[in-house]
Parts: structure tokens; C-alpha cells; sequence
């Protein structure tokens, strides 16, 4: 199967991935665009920029067309939808230009997965984080993925818990025999 997990910044996406690749030996991890683009020397600003946002949804729509069969994303493209609608400066992001692009690259997803944040909320962070962007993109996504407004037509899994209920309800949910 090709497994993305999606959340917000700081929702236990990679840990959960860390839970789910040791349960899922066969499978093959493909880290999140930033640290991909990151490695590679891409500059981001600070606070990451509405076309910095796009370079990662154009990196994870690449990433979705190159990767084999059994994999799990560290996020998928409608993350950076939900951050580009929630950024600041979001009238200069033009979603019905990428819809097409990023409904094509979810067919190649057998599942994505939602951790969002919980209340209350497990993930314990510093005083210097932007919780309002957190929330703002959580909310976002929560309404891409649950709601579908854009008929995106992929599977949508909300898990919640501690990091290893959370992964029993993927395995749960790929092999109900488990």
C-alpha cells in the first residue's frame, strides 16, 4: 500500500511513521519535501513564504509519482494546500491552477492518514512556536481531508492517541484480520 501521513507541524506525524515503519519492515519511508529540499541547499524563509509552500507541494506531487508500492509519506500534497490557505499571504496561491495536479497524484495513495491535534493536545511544544498557524493549518486540513470540498477521492483515516494506538488503528484499518 502507499500510506501518506498528514498533520499540522508538530502533531506526531513522524513519530507516528517511526511507529508504523517498525511494524511495516517491508515498507519504504520517503521524508517529508522539507527536509528533502532542505538537504538539497533550498533556502526557506522564515517564516516559510507562500512560494516556499509550493515547492514542497510540487515536491510532494513528485514524490508520489517516483516512489514504489509499499511506502509511507511523511505528508502528502494537501498538506501544503492547508498551509498555503492558512499562510498570510494565501490570495497569492491559485488552488484551482493546482487541484487537477494534486487529484491526479492522490490516486496514486492507497490511504492518507490524519493526525491531527487532539484535546487536549499531546504533542508538548516550546512557548516560541506559531500555535495559531498550528491550529489554522490543523483546521485546514481537517476540512480538506474529512470534509473533501474539492472532491480529492482519497481515503482518509483520523487517528488519535498515543503514537502506538495510533499505528494499531492503521494496521487495523489496512489489515482488519490483525
Amino acid at each position: 500500500m502507499r500510506i501518506a501521513v498528514s498533520g499540522t507541524h508538530r502533531s506526531g506525524k513522524s513519530t507516528l511513521i517511526d511507529e508504523l515503519s517498525g511494524l511495516l519492515p517491508t515498507y519504504v519511508t520517503v521524508d517529508e519535501p522539507y527536509h528533502q529540499l532542505e538537504e538539497e541547499g533550498y533556502a526557506f524563509a522564515s517564516p516559510p513564504s507562500v512560494e516556499d509552500f509550493q515547492e514542497q507541494l510540487e515536491r510532494s506531487i513528485a514524490n508520489l509519482d517516483e516512489e514504489p508500492r509499499d511506502v509511507l509519506f511523511d505528508r502528502c500534497p494537501v498538506d501544503f494546500i492547508g498551509y498555503l490557505l492558512a499562510h498570510e499571504d494565501c490570495d497569492a496561491f491559485e488552488l484551482e491552477a493546482w487541484l487537477p495536479r494534486v487529484r491526479s497524484a492522490l490516486r496514486k495513495l492507497d490511504l492518507i492518514v490524519l493526525a491531527g491535534i487532539e484535546r487536549p493536545d499531546r504533542i508538548v511544544r516550546s512557548a516560541s512556536e506559531d500555535e495559531e498557524q498550528r491550529l489554522a493549518v490543523d483546521e485546514k486540513l481537517k476540512e480538506l481531508l474529512l470534509e473533501d470540498p474539492y472532491s480529492l477521492g482519497v481515503e482518509v483515516l483520523e487517528v488519535e492517541g498515543a503514537p502506538r494506538a495510533r499505528a494499531k488503528q492503521v494496521l487495523q484499518h489496512i489489515d482488519p484480520v490483525r
